[in-house]
């Protein structure tokens, strides 16, 4: 599919993008009615195999999942086939490199409570906002979990599982992600 027609659903299903916007290769992006995705100027967006030789598995979701969701992403943002999925609020600051197969969720998908996960009941369904700052950096095959807090210039290793508040210019890893260093200004 050509970036422009993919640009022409885009505008249908109201999501707004700023000037500039780079689809390198088909991702599959969603607004739910009634939901707010906003898409800064001069962001790239990479869903085919080959625009990223990290492996992608995936070609690049963006999802709000409900009327009440809203997803910005700043301007000079990049990110290769990365999941970012809400049902409340998910913040990405600008000049945010996301890497190849990172996750970003506010929520849990299913109810934790065994009740209303056999029941499917959505409304049980835990949700708290996502903020990703400025200048960040997500590494590959990251997963960013509901309420989640990323001040400017976090850097997040490789394959980190991250929940939890981490200051401004913290290199964090592991899973459970912890902070590693500082990064010196």
């Amino acid at each position: 599919m050509n970036s422009n027609w993919f640009k022409l659903l885009m505008k249908a299903m109201k999501i707004d993008y700023g000037k500039n916007l780079l689809l390198k290769g088909v991702p599959v992006i969603f607004n739910k009615k009634g939901a707010t995705l906003k898409i800064g100027r001069n962001v790239v967006i990479k869903s085919s195999f080959l625009s990223n030789l990290v492996g992608l598995y995936q070609r690049t979701i963006i999802v709000t999942r409900t009327s009440e969701a809203e997803i910005h992403i700043g301007d000079n943002v990049g990110m290769s086939g990365a999941t970012i999925y809400a049902r409340k609020s998910v913040k990405i600051g600008k000049n945010t490199h996301i890497g190849g197969n990172a996750k970003i969720l506010d929520n849990d998908f299913h109810p934790l409570e065994i009740e209303a996960r056999n029941a499917d009941n959505k409304e049980k369904i835990g949700t708290r906002p996502v903020v990703i700052g400025e200048n960040c950096f997500i590494g590959c095959n990251s997963l960013i979990l509901k309420g989640t807090v990323l001040e400017d210039g976090c850097v997040v290793g490789a394959g980190a599982v991250v929940s939890g508040y981490f200051e401004k210019n913290s290199i964090i890893a592991g899973n459970p992600a912890r902070l590693i260093k500082k990064v010196q200004s």
